[in-house]
């Protein structure tokens, strides 16, 4: 491997062009790179702000690499690229993390096969391709469970709670008979996440643990410091650097975790690149999740992660244009309230527009203030 730095006036290449993207090139262009983008869509929230859009398919290989001989590096911003794209980059380009990353993490089987064959903690699973494998799975993993597809889930999307082996059946059917992952389903005191990141060099850095709130499936509210303790986050800490170094990452990895009995982790799912729950690291570290990937995908030292202040981030989903345009000042009056918007033109329930955060003294006068931030952005009634 080239451990030649890649410096500022450089091009970086994305494979994806959503708001991960947009935040990640807004880091690198401050730093002084130049940042070129690839995604099946235009006038994209990572294309607005980038040097250079390209519009095309990922599975269209050769555009992927005449993209790939534009760049220096290039890294993606969502794991569900086809590791094909990543290998036709690699031809032009290094691509950090690589194809490998891609191949493990962008499928929940195999994900979670590696994690259990490499000793991390896991929830007991069981792969599903075929009835007799359900019957199998349900026999060895108990009920209730978990019915997840194998690819291509998020947000809740392609999962269903089972408590019967009929609504399992019935679930894994409507799935389209896929190939699924079930999972025995735990009882957990909270879910919390730990951003981490690797360098070209082998260092490896780690955000502190950051507590998540979902609401329908998705993300809602983030805070750091979480409400664990200290042995606890070492722990966290230490699971994340060992994922890092056993799937070779160079670049950001997000580790979401439950927490249970007496702090004891899970492994729920990997990200492999900055995650919606490290959003409010802009705000609140000395370097963000996204300048962090910066450096470590060019071969730079790592930036401090350091907590300035205790922080709490909410997301901003489409629902909140409910009632109209919503009240941006209102929240903006607010002290210690930081308002990010993605560029996205078309609000929709359920669609991640934009996040707030909000800095305080501690993490749960932050979150109570993101909370009353987000209030304030919808008109009242008339």
């Amino acid at each position: 491997m080239n451990r030649a730095p890649i410096l500022p006036g450089a091009t970086i290449g994305v494979l994806g062009s959503g708001q991960l993207g947009r935040m990640f090139a807004m880091a690198a262009r401050r730093m002084g790179y130049r940042v070129h983008v690839l995604s099946p869509e235009s006038d994209t929230p990572a294309g607005q702000v980038a040097d250079l859009e390209v519009r095309a398919a990922y599975d269209d290989l050769d555009q992927v690499a005449r993209f790939a001989q534009g760049v220096d590096v290039v890294t993606f911003e969502f794991e569900n690229v086809p590791a094909p794209a990543a290998e036709a980059a690699a031809r032009f380009a290094p691509v950090r993390p690589d194809g490998r990353v891609l191949h493990i993490a962008q499928q929940r089987a195999r994900e979670k096969a590696f994690l259990r064959d490499k000793g991390f903690p896991v929830t007991p699973f069981a792969r599903v391709t075929a009835e007799d494998d359900l019957q199998a799975a349900l026999d060895a993993v108990g009920l209730p469970a978990v019915m997840k597809t194998a690819q291509f889930g998020y947000d809740g999307k392609g999962q269903a709670k089972v408590a019967t082996r009929e609504e399992a059946e019935r679930a894994w059917r409507s799935m389209g008979r896929l190939e699924a992952v079930l999972e025995r389903f735990i009882t957990f005191e909270r879910e919390v996440s730990v951003v981490a990141a690797r360098g070209v060099s082998g260092w490896v850095t780690s955000f502190g643990v950051i507590e998540n709130a979902h609401a329908n499936h998705i993300l809602d509210v983030s805070m750091m410091p979480a409400g664990v303790s200290p042995s606890t986050e070492r722990r966290a800490a230490e699971i994340a650097r060992g994922v890092l170094e056993a799937l070779d990452v160079v670049g950001v990895l997000c580790v979401e975790f439950f927490v249970i009995g007496d702090g004891d982790l899970l492994i729920n799912e990997l990200a492999p690149r900055p995650h919606n729950s490290g959003h409010l690291t802009i705000d609140a570290c000395d370097t963000s999740q996204f300048e962090q990937q910066v450096r470590a995908v060019c071969g730079l030292p790592p930036g401090s992660v350091e907590l300035l202040r205790p922080a709490a981030m909410a997301n901003l989903l489409g629902d909140v244009w409910s009632r109209g345009e919503p009240d941006w000042a209102a929240a903006c009056a607010l002290p210690g309230v930081h308002l990010h918007l993605y560029g996205k033109a078309e609000p929709r329930p359920g669609r991640k527009m934009g996040h707030l955060t909000a800095l305080a003294a501690t993490a749960s006068e932050a979150r109570d203030l993101a909370l009353r931030a987000r209030s304030a952005l919808s008109p009242r009634e008339r």
